[in-house]
């Protein structure tokens, strides 16, 4: 099993890390990339997707998934008792790899449910207005969509689908809702810069980390 974050953060932060996900594929259409990538990964594969998601783009790419993949429609929250509910279906069809398709609460559930079962995730986010494609951290609710907890994977998502159409054609408010997110991106890592401080992932920031973050300003 890989080592989880505690172990990775250690007792002294005395290196710069950095942890990114396996592969990340952006563009236009990109999620036709979605049967290729479930291959990759043992062919059998289990969708957790937004009713959006699931009624829009996944319908288009219904027959080209790998046979014995399932879809399954998010309820909403990414809850204690939604998360026991996929688990069941997950034990049910025993896929090779998880797939979160939406917003942030469903590629959460995702990860989270492709964590406890140790299989590798894939995230196609169709809004901007999230961080969780790429992150290794989950954020818990009650049914009431408040948020409990964070809860820390024990890695990254395998790969990350970024469709830029269907980013483009989504809401506007939330398009420029990630548009604000990633320009603050550089603010944030410039004050973790200036003040030494580390990491999530327990150690000094990485030279890599700063440009990408003022490339997020810079476009």
């Amino acid at each position: 099993m890989p080592p989880n974050l505690s172990l990775i953060r250690g007792k002294k932060c005395t290196f710069r890390k950095a942890i990114f996900p396996g592969t990340y594929i952006q563009g236009d259409g990109a999620i036709g990339e979605l049967p290729a990538v479930i291959n990759r990964f043992g062919g059998k594969g289990l969708i957790v997707a937004s009713p959006s998601a699931m009624d829009g783009p996944l319908a288009k790419l219904r027959d080209q998934l790998p046979q014995g993949t399932t879809q399954v429609r998010f309820n909403g929250q990414c809850s204690d008792t939604e998360l026991v509910r996929l688990a069941s279906i997950l034990s049910k069809h025993g896929p090779s790899v998880v797939a979160g398709a939406g917003g942030g609460k469903a590629i959460d559930a995702a990860k989270v449910l492709a964590d406890r079962a140790g299989l590798p995730a894939i995230t196609l986010p169709t809004i901007a207005s999230t961080e969780a494609p790429c992150s290794a951290c989950a954020i818990l609710h009650n049914e009431q969509g408040v948020a409990q907890q964070v809860h820390c994977l024990r890695r990254n998502p395998e790969t990350v689908l970024v469709d830029s159409g269907i980013i483009a054609r989504a809401p506007v408010r939330y398009l420029t809702s990630g548009m604000g997110n990633a320009l603050a991106t550089w603010f944030e890592a410039r004050s973790c810069e200036r003040t030494a401080s580390p990491n999530e992932c327990g150690g000094f920031r990485t030279f890599s980390s700063i440009t990408l973050a003022r490339l997020c300003y810079d476009t």
